[in-house]
């Protein structure tokens, strides 16, 4: 992504992100495992709700989400952590963490919002309680949330 972020022309760079977002969602990688899709339910009804972008609400929610999912499965997040971020730290949680930063600032990086304010998406209470109340709670989550989890994680994307 970085690569193709820094020469659009480059057609090697182009061609392996688009064959690695092939492989993301095709469900090869996804055979015989549980899967979580919390963070496309939660943005499918906040795109109901504000006709917002759904890949780049995915882009807001996923940081947010994750630091609240990091603490019930720490080995999961910092094993993704390390191998795909480069983080270094020991302790499970401290390095799910640092990966959650990691994600955060490459989709900055990348010039994707990171607010919902810089989507240009309604954040107001009315709005985030609604889309919290109505959306599909998943149960391949690294834990059940509850709908006023899903309005705080909203808030934490304002």
């Amino acid at each position: 992504m970085r690569a193709v972020a820094a020469n659009d022309q480059d057609l090697a760079a182009r061609s392996e992100l688009v064959y690695d977002s092939a492989m993301a969602e095709n469900g090869v990688l996804k055979v015989g495992k549980v899967t979580d899709f919390q963070a496309h339910m939660i943005q499918h009804q906040y795109g109901a709700y504000t006709h917002t972008n759904h890949g780049m609400g995915l882009a807001v929610i996923h940081p947010a989400l994750y630091r609240h999912l990091a603490p019930e499965a720490p080995a999961q997040f910092a094993r993704w952590a390390r191998e795909v971020w480069g983080v270094a730290e020991k302790d499970d949680l401290a390095a799910a963490m640092a990966g959650i930063d990691a994600l955060a600032a490459f989709t900055a990086e990348m010039g994707l919002p990171t607010t919902f304010s810089e989507l240009g998406g309604d954040a107001s209470d009315e709005t985030l309680r609604a889309v919290a109340d109505t959306c599909l709670l998943m149960p391949g989550c690294a834990k059940q949330l509850s709908r006023d989890e899903v309005f705080q994680i909203l808030t934490e994307c304002r």
